[in-house]
Formats: structure tokens, C-alpha cells, sequence
């Protein structure tokens, strides 16, 4: 008897040793895989978005088996803000990113980054194509992949090849993101054949609707834009095609996002709509729900919450975005967003303009701090400084427009202290409505709506004593260093660093 009771308990030890260890084992296979891909410079100008000049089969169809973000916002529009939001869950102005790399623009220190969270989750983190923020090392992705720029769109399939090795090096969970260059300038019309059928500007009817001029100038560079988008639709179809061959796809989150809008006059480097909203889709094959467009109000910062919550990583409280996983179960989902915020300083010296913006469901108020004073992205665009900036509106194209394009490219150029825009009536605000009478109480909401986010995030530049030492800094570079020639200094150092951080 006694032998018999003392067998049962052995073997119920060592059965639940065994379970105890499998479902160790099986916890850890089923924490999804995620596979973030990001494209420069485009706004939501696919298929699945309703623009039907491009052929984007791939995205179209990763929307058609998830969900698709209707307002997916970014809260600057630029590209090392705005990937230093991705890293770090925190506004550019939170982590220190508010300009360009290139610029000597920096993060602060002891900011905890992605890479650094999910590996102590136990992924295996990966990066393909351009990091772009500063300093690297706090951002140490176990794998990293043809880096730099790529602006000549070069080996594009290598880039499926880089993943494909990655995802199948490990049995850990893995975290991959995948950079593609495709619409950065300067705009490529063919690339390695891709897209096999390119456009022409004679194909369009007209340009960008946001630059509201139009020309056969105009055309032809958005003709290149969206043969751009055509030739990202292929290289996703290429990853894709290898994340299935790998045997991974069952249990990998799929999101796709571009990083800022499209670098046309009144996009890319604006808070403009044009400048700010971008496309986002995720696929989630745990949900049933497919085919779903969400039209809450979300924002870039969301996606380290969503990035720890897929991991099951208990995400720090002072992170100011939310999980969007509840989202994803369907268009009835509400996450009580009323305001998406945004900021800007203008990237490097020379484009020093700063402003802030909010949007709620109906309308936009931007803030131009520096109003009075001229906005030299207005000059690089219209001159074409540099072959980053050639499918600039030009006067002749301006002046060619109708009375209310005319008036928005003033409103653009010499900027008012405030300017409010209808975007139910007026989706590319060419009406600035913040001196009509009827719309004070709505203006006045907004300012206070962005008062207090400015407040509760520390913005620096809504100190005075911060805001003025900044200007002050950025004057002295541009007497001392001008033409951006601190850019190729290697002792350079910005020392915003050292003052905007909160007392």
C-alpha cells in the first residue's frame, strides 16, 4: 500500500516536472513573432486607401486579411524623429531626436529603447536598411542588415534575402524591422525592372491633391512617387514570400507603416496632414477579424505599448501611447482618443521652424512659435535647394492656381501665430479659419487642448528662458558654422542636451 501511494505521488511529480517544462517551452513558441516594415517618405497613397493610380496588390491584400488604420498619424515628419518615436514610445521633444542624424541631433541619455526591452523579453531583435538615430549603441538590434540610405533604391530583393536568414537563425520569438527607401528622393521612375510597367506623367490627371497646383512638372514627379509605391508593393510581396517559406507566418504580427508623408511643397517637414498622416495596417492571424478599417485616432507612439503587449512585457506608465492589440479585434473597438498631438523644429539649422499642432476627429490647430518670421521650408522647396527638394511647388505653378491654393502657399510661407482648419470641409487645409469669428470658441478649445499636452509632456520650448537659449543656439551655428558644415564636423555637439532636460 504504501509502495503503491508513494509510486502514484513520484509520478505525479514527475508529471507535472514535464508539463511544467512544456508549457514553459510552449509559452515561449507562442509569443508572436513580429515583422514591422516601414517605408520613407509616402503617405497613405496605396490601393487599399482607395488611390487607384497605384497597383499595390501585396499591401492591399495584408489590409484585406487585417486591419487598416484609417488615421494613423506620425508626431513629426521627419524620419529620424519620427523612427526615434518607434524606438523609444516617447515624443522627439521626451527623447532628445528632434532632428536629423545626419544633423548631430540626438537622443538623451538612459533612454530605454525597443531593442533593449524585447531582448530582455528573450526575442531576438533584427533590423534591415537605415537606423538613422542617434546614438546608435542605445539602440543594439542583435542583427542589423544592409544599412545606410539605399536613395538609389539598390538590391532591393537582398533585402527579403537579409530576412529570410535572420528569421530562420533562431528558435527565439523574433522582432525584425524592415526598412525599404523606395519614395525617398531623389524619385527612381524603374529600379531593377521594378515596377515592370512604370507611369508617366501624361497617365495622371493631375498632381497630389494636398499641393493643390498642378503642371506637367508636377505630374511627372507624382507619376515617380507612385511607381515608387508600386515598386515597395513588390519588394513586400518578396518578404512576404520568404516569412511564409520559413514556416513562421502562422505566428507572426505583421504591421506596416510609412514614417512621414511624401516630400512634396506643404508634405514632408509640415504639420499639414500631408505631412502627418501616414498608412498603417497589422495582421494579427490570432484575430479573427479581417478585412477591418479602424477610424480611431492613433499615433506612431502607440506601437512600443503594442510591440511589449504582443511580447506580454509590462510597459512603463510615464509612456504617453496605448496598445492598439484591442484595437485590432474590430471596427466597433474604441480606444477614447479624443486629440492626436504633433511637434517639429524644422530637422537641421537652416529649417528652423518650430511649431506644435493638434487634431481631434473634425479639426487641426498648428501653432507657429517662430510666426513673423519667414518659413525657409518654403525656399527649399520652391528653389529646389538640393534634388531632395525638386518636386517643390514652384511661383509660376502658384501663381497658376486657383484664389485658395494661392492663399495656402501664403499662409505656408509666412506663417500666422495660429492656424485652424476644418478637415471634415477642408482635408487639405487650404482655409485657415483660426481669424474667423465663427470658429473662436473651437480655436480656443484647441489652444488649451494644446497647452496642456505641451504642460504634461515637458515640451522645453514652452519655457521661455529653454526656448529662448535654443534660438539662441541655433543662430550662433548658423553665424559659425553655416551651410550646415557642423554636419560634417566629427567634435560637433549640440547642447540642447544639457538644458532640455526637465529640472
Amino acid at each position: 500500500m504504501k509502495t503503491s501511494v508513494m509510486t502514484i505521488l513520484i509520478l505525479s511529480f514527475f508529471s507535472l516536472f514535464i508539463f511544467g517544462c512544456k508549457s514553459g517551452e510552449e509559452i515561449n513558441k507562442q509569443r508572436p513573432n513580429i515583422l514591422l516594415i516601414v517605408s520613407e517618405d509616402n503617405g497613405p497613397d496605396l490601393g487599399c486607401y482607395g488611390i487607384k493610380e497605384v497597383s499595390t496588390p501585396n499591401l492591399d491584400n495584408l489590409a484585406k486579411e487585417g486591419v487598416l488604420f484609417e488615421r494613423a498619424f506620425v508626431p513629426y515628419s521627419v524620419c529620424s524623429p519620427s523612427r526615434a518615436v518607434i524606438f523609444t514610445g516617447l515624443y522627439p521633444h521626451q527623447n532628445g531626436q528632434i532632428g536629423l542624424a545626419t544633423h548631430k541631433f540626438k537622443m538623451y541619455d538612459n533612454i530605454k529603447t525597443l531593442p533593449k526591452y524585447l531582448n530582455e523579453a528573450g526575442y531576438s531583435t533584427g533590423i534591415i536598411g537605415k537606423l538613422h538615430v542617434n546614438p546608435e549603441k542605445e539602440i543594439p538590434f542583435d542583427f542589423s542588415a544592409i544599412p545606410g540610405s539605399n536613395f538609389g533604391k539598390k538590391d532591393l530583393k537582398q533585402y527579403a534575402v537579409e530576412a529570410y536568414n535572420f528569421i530562420n537563425g533562431s528558435d527565439k520569438p523574433f522582432f525584425l524591422m524592415v526598412n525599404y527607401p523606395d519614395a525617398h528622393f531623389p524619385l527612381q521612375k524603374q529600379v531593377e525592372g521594378m515596377p515592370k510597367d512604370p507611369l508617366d506623367g501624361s497617365d495622371l490627371n493631375g498632381s497630389l491633391p494636398f499641393i493643390g497646383a498642378d503642371s506637367e512638372r508636377l505630374r511627372e514627379y507624382t507619376a515617380n512617387y507612385y511607381n515608387s509605391m508600386n515598386r515597395l508593393d513588390e519588394s513586400v510581396g518578396m518578404l512576404l514570400k520568404e516569412l511564409q517559406a520559413s514556416g513562421k507566418a502562422d505566428n507572426t504580427i505583421i504591421i506596416y507603416l510609412g514614417d512621414h508623408g511624401a516630400q512634396f511643397s506643404r508634405g514632408k517637414c509640415s504639420n499639414y496632414e500631408a505631412g502627418l498622416r501616414i498608412p498603417l495596417i497589422i495582421k494579427n492571424p490570432d484575430t479573427k477579424a479581417k478585412g477591418i478599417r479602424q477610424n480611431e485616432l492613433v499615433n506612431t507612439i502607440d506601437l512600443l505599448p503594442t510591440f511589449l503587449d504582443i511580447a506580454k512585457v509590462d510597459f512603463p506608465k510615464n509612456l504617453p501611447g496605448m496598445s492598439l492589440l484591442p484595437l485590432l479585434k474590430g471596427a466597433h473597438m474604441k480606444n477614447n482618443r479624443k486629440y492626436i498631438f504633433a511637434g517639429g523644429n524644422g530637422s537641421t539649422s537652416l529649417l528652423y521652424y518650430p511649431r506644435r499642432s493638434v487634431r481631434d476627429d473634425r479639426y487641426k490647430l498648428i501653432l507657429n512659435i517662430l510666426h513673423g518670421k519667414e518659413n525657409p521650408h518654403y525656399a527649399f522647396y520652391e528653389t529646389h535647394v538640393n534634388d531632395h527638394f525638386d518636386a517643390g511647388t514652384e511661383e509660376e505653378e502658384i501663381n497658376n492656381s486657383s484664389t485658395e491654393v494661392i492663399a495656402a502657399y501664403k499662409v505656408w510661407k509666412n506663417p500666422p501665430k495660429y492656424e485652424l482648419y476644418d478637415l471634415q470641409n477642408d482635408p487639405y487645409e487650404f482655409n485657415n479659419l483660426a481669424e474667423d469669428m465663427q470658429y473662436q470658441d473651437i480655436l480656443g478649445n484647441m489652444i488649451v487642448a494644446l497647452d496642456t499636452w505641451r504642460a504634461e509632456t515637458n515640451d522645453p520650448l514652452a519655457d521661455p528662458i529653454k526656448f529662448a537659449r535654443f534660438n539662441k543656439e541655433m543662430d550662433s551655428i548658423n553665424i559659425y558654422l553655416p551651410n550646415h558644415s557642423y554636419s560634417k564636423n566629427k567634435d560637433f555637439k549640440w547642447h540642447y542636451p544639457d538644458y532640455f532636460i526637465p529640472n
